[in-house]
């Protein structure tokens, strides 16, 4: 984990590599858990015995729930001490390039790509989310993260 003492410091890092999460096993039970959150229990999510019959042989996560674990993810590879709140304030460019399958792990690299003043005190970033899939060259999902960070 990177630590940044101020949102000064963290600015410096424009451009810059702000690591890797840990590996995430995504499971069947998370899977059924994100769908009946979502009320999204489309079959290639939730019925194994259907999904063996698929292109994918198992099931697959959803999209989202792979982007959905992205503030987990940062919360593993920096913190900046002087936050006294953080919001997310939305994404750019974000797509599923790879499908999931249940048993799968994932975990995400980080570019810091943008950085903007935004008052009182604090900053607007846009985080370059690129969520890898272990043991495939094509990523899972790319995304741009934008996060609010107020001192």
């Amino acid at each position: 984990m990177i630590t940044f003492d101020t949102l000064a410091a963290f600015r410096t890092h424009l451009g810059q590599s702000l690591g890797s999460s840990e590996w995430v096993t995504i499971t069947q039970e998370m899977v059924n858990d994100f769908a009946k959150a979502t009320g999204d229990n489309q079959w290639i999510h939730v019925n194994t015995e259907l999904a063996k019959h698929s292109p994918f042989k198992t099931t697959i996560a959803h999209g989202f729930l792979t982007l959905s674990l992205a503030p987990k993810f940062m919360y593993e590879m920096y913190q900046v001490q002087s936050v006294k709140m953080g919001l997310n304030y939305g994404t750019n460019k974000v797509r599923f390039t790879s499908p999931v399958p249940t048993g799968s792990r994932i975990r995400m690299h980080a570019l810091l790509k943008e950085v903007e003043d935004q008052q009182p005190n604090g900053i607007k970033s846009v985080i370059e989310a690129t969520f890898e899939l272990e043991g495939s060259a094509k990523p899972a999902c790319v995304a741009e993260l934008i996060t609010l960070m107020f001192e």
